[in-house]
């Protein structure tokens, strides 16, 4: 294989990666039937981040991908050094994908006198030189406008559907939204889980302190049902933990945790293990180390997504069909990570 996909006589995609996640980056190259353009980098003693790539990049449409996994603020700087070191390569088009993009959850301000940090991260990205942004379950749909051009928020709840719908009976499903923020994503998880029941878990959270939220009670019927909670990630698992219980209290059947982005941090792990769940379904926008994973974990690959919407933006296809189609666009197998 090579490292570029044909287009026409003037048009090659070429895909490049930061070092956070490059299993993702040779997962998406493997469905796209190319190999990851290989690049240089290191750290300098002070932690100041070199990126050269090995193969000239002019005229390419160049697919710049990182997760902003731990430690977030190196991954994020590098990927903007990489946008940049292509720029100044004469690359046609230059696209960041970001599976879970850093500081998403800062899309507003609580208090006076603090940040707006994901509309920070936008603008980083448009000076470094992106052209445009690719992620998965932005945690705010409306973010999209801090960017000033296409972004493809990219949807991982046709997989995860799929997935539900193939692995548990869902003739006694009610789908669950975690905080009344959620609501919307919940009814669209019920209309295609056969327009299921919908509860969601009120809850209240201390803006001054991170990860602290506390569940109350639960609005909706949930008893004897197999409930289905969704949210876009599971960062320290307070929020899932609680509704969990707080599900188990109104005597639901079983519960079900289905999360796009598996940050995993703190004791997420351990109390994951412990709540009490049938089972954690998640995907790999964001690297799960074995040490993070545990018997009735199921991580599913995001990278045949990915990799069909790159495909869409580099043959200016319809990103938004593959949500519509999806799974027929990569078979009835489900690829786990």
């Amino acid at each position: 294989m090579g490292v570029l996909l044909k287009g026409t006589p003037k048009k090659n995609l070429v895909l490049v990666t930061g070092r956070a996640y490059p299993k993702l980056a040779n997962d998406v190259a493997k469905q796209l039937g190319i190999d990851v353009l290989k690049t240089t980098s290191y750290d300098f003693a002070d932690g100041e981040i070199y990126c050269r790539y090995t193969e000239s990049v002019r005229g390419t449409d160049a697919f710049v991908l990182q997760s902003h996994t731990q430690p977030i603020n190196k991954w994020i700087m590098e990927q903007l050094i990489m946008i940049d070191a292509m720029k100044r390569a004469s690359a046609r088009s230059i696209t960041a994908i970001v599976p879970f993009l850093g500081y998403s959850r800062q899309d507003k301000k609580h208090l006076g006198r603090e940040p707006i940090s994901s509309r920070l991260i936008f603008d980083l990205f448009t000076t470094a030189g992106a052209d445009r942004i690719m992620s998965v379950d932005l945690h705010a749909a409306q973010s999209q406008g801090f960017f000033n051009g296409p972004v493809d928020a990219l949807q991982a709840m046709p997989l995860l559907v799929s997935y539900v719908r193939d692995s548990m009976d869902i003739s006694n499903v009610t789908v669950v939204s975690p905080d009344a923020g959620r609501i919307r994503v919940a009814e669209q998880w019920a209309s295609r889980l056969n327009n299921c029941p919908l509860a969601y878990i009120h809850k209240t959270r201390d803006i001054t302190c991170a990860n602290h939220a506390v569940s109350k009670r639960v609005i909706g019927d949930v008893r004897g049902k197999d409930c289905i909670i969704t949210d876009d990630m599971i960062d320290t698992g307070g929020t899932i933990i609680g509704a969990v219980e707080c599900l188990k209290e109104q005597g639901a059947k079983s519960v079900t945790i289905v999360a796009t982005h598996a940050l995993f941090n703190g004791d997420a792990v351990e109390n994951l293990k412990n709540c009490g769940a049938r089972k954690v379904i998640v995907t790999d926008t964001v690297p799960v180390p074995q040490e993070k994973r545990f018997d009735n974990l199921v991580v599913l690959s995001i990278a045949p997504l990915i990799a069909a919407a790159m495909k869409a933006v580099f043959t200016d296809g319809s990103v938004a069909d593959l949500f519509a189609n999806y799974p027929e666009h990569h078979g009835k197998e489900f690829l786990l990570a």
